[in-house]
């Protein structure tokens, strides 16, 4: 749980210093690596699930309604306030006691390690996609980027059964940790928006 909750750790204040960069005018940008997500639509989709529902799965309570139907960017200081979220998160997720067990997603129950580690990976994948969406770079370091791309490859397959990745893209063999994490969830690293 020590190198998983430092991962959490490294991919939420790299979350909020992306969120930090992104200015008003780049939340109405059509372009993002996620199909039909516009830019303010995909960074709303990231706010909720990777910071306060990443908080309520910790807690082991469900997210409430006014929060899935809330647009979050039209408060002025969105970003700070994902920041803040991010930090209560994480601190949720410190207890030890808080990896053991179940956590019910609304009538099936998974181990609460496994729903943090497909948070982590969430939060990095999307951080990637809204990153790339205004130019910015997502970055880790090789250790939390491999923790990624192993639950990734966990994952993928019963992600692409409900869509949530696309077919694997193929990258050379000189591709960096996170770049093959990106890859295998159908995610193309050299994504630049253009037609």
């Amino acid at each position: 749980m020590k190198n998983e909750h430092a991962h959490m750790t490294e991919v939420a204040a790299e979350a909020a210093r992306i969120a930090r960069s992104i200015s008003a005018e780049q939340l109405d940008a059509p372009n993002t690596p996620c199909g039909d997500w516009d830019v303010r639509g995909l960074v709303n989709h990231w706010v909720l699930y990777t910071s306060h529902g990443l908080e309520h799965r910790a807690l082991r309570k469900d997210l409430p309604e006014e929060l899935t139907t809330r647009d979050f960017t039209a408060d002025t200081d969105w970003a700070q306030q994902y920041a803040e979220q991010l930090d209560r998160a994480v601190a949720a997720w410190a207890d030890p006691a808080v990896w053991d067990g179940e956590v019910d997603l609304g009538g099936s129950a998974s181990p609460a390690a496994e729903i943090a580690a497909m948070l982590i990976e969430e939060t990095a994948l999307h951080g990637w996609d809204v990153a790339r969406a205004v130019g910015e770079e997502f970055r880790l370091s090789d250790e939390a980027a491999a923790y990624v791309l192993g639950v990734v490859d966990s994952t993928a397959a019963l992600y692409r059964q409900y869509d949530g990745f696309a077919d694997e893209v193929t990258v050379p063999a000189s591709a960096s940790v996170f770049e093959r994490a990106l890859a295998h969830s159908g995610r193309d690293p050299h994504w630049t928006g253009a037609a």
